[in-house]
């Protein structure tokens, strides 16, 4: 199974082109595949996802065994959009040998003592693995945006102009390192998880009333949940800034979770396809020492 050209492309922003977040659908999609995406077809969205987490699964050793690429998957979303489940969800068929996920919680000391995007670097895939962040060096310029207050706690040199310049800089930074991540063979593949804030009002009171959820659940949310618009406005200055020919962003509708999830699951296994990997093929000498290999344990047989 293969998304459709136009279903991708719609959830794309486009490179210089605004990410226009209040006209975005955060149920489903316009393309007729995602037609299930206002939930009337919770199964068709759960079989997709199973096409595409077979399809990942396979591409993925051939991934690991060329070495020559590695995927990074970058997971940015208000509270309860789902970037947990769906990192379960779609990424559950894989060798945990080559995929490694990382959740980027509040700094520590250590890491605010360095540039934004130091304790990032230090995760990112090697050559045949993907990488998959789970909130980013993007925190750098949406949270602490919303909360500049944070800033104080960076040390940035006296005399930085903490306006609107800063967050400019720090977007050039972005595409840069993106781009030197993609010319040295990391394919990045962004999502932003688009949730309605109804939902996440919905999504938060089933936490707080199911015990075994109820971990999940921190004042901090409520907190951030009284900057729901902050937070849309500079997610909607962030993903246009930040989309990129060598690294787009993909808003996707976060309403209806197996919609969500196939989508995910979708785009991932459309990247991974698209560079062409092949499983290395044997030289000469290699063929000899395999063909020793085999009259060896072939003989042992007949011992």
């Amino acid at each position: 199974m293969k998304l459709p050209e136009n279903l991708i492309d719609e959830l794309t922003v486009r490179p210089g082109s605004s990410a226009r977040l209040a006209k975005r659908s955060t149920t489903g999609t316009k393309a007729i595949w995602a037609s299930f995406g206002e939930g009337r077809d919770r199964r068709a969205a759960e079989q997709a996802l199973d096409a595409f987490k077979g399809e990942i699964s396979t591409t993925q050793e051939v991934l690991f065994a060329s070495g020559t690429r590695s995927v990074l998957v970058i997971f940015q979303s208000l509270d309860a959009a789902g970037k947990d489940g769906t990192i379960k969800h779609v990424f559950s068929g894989v060798n945990p040998q080559g995929c490694q996920v990382t959740p980027f919680g509040v700094p520590s000391a250590e890491e605010l003592r360095h540039d934004f995007l130091w304790r990032c670097v230090k995760a990112l895939p090697e050559r045949g693995h993907i990488g998959i962040f789970n909130r980013s060096y993007y925190e750098e310029v949406l949270v602490v945006r919303v909360h500049p207050e944070l800033l104080v706690a960076e040390h940035l040199p006296s005399g930085l102009d903490h306006g609107d310049r800063l967050w400019e800089e720090r977007f050039e930074d972005i595409n840069t390192f993106e781009h030197h991540l993609e010319r040295s063979g990391t394919r990045i593949v962004k999502f932003f998880l688009h949730i309605s804030k109804d939902e996440q009002r919905r999504r938060f009171l089933r936490r707080l009333d199911d015990p075994l959820k109820q971990w999940k659940f921190s004042p901090a949310d409520l907190v951030d949940r009284g900057f729901f618009e902050d937070f849309q406005r500079v997610y909607e200055k962030t993903l246009t800034a930040t989309s990129t020919s060598w690294a787009p962003w993909h808003v996707i509708p976060a309403d209806e979770k197996p919609v969500m999830r196939a989508l995910v699951g979708g785009i991932v296994a459309d990247v991974i396809n698209s560079l062409d990997l092949r499983i290395p093929t044997v030289d000469d000498d290699q063929a000899t020492e395999l063909a020793k290999a085999r009259r060896t344990l072939m003989d042992e047989s007949g011992s």
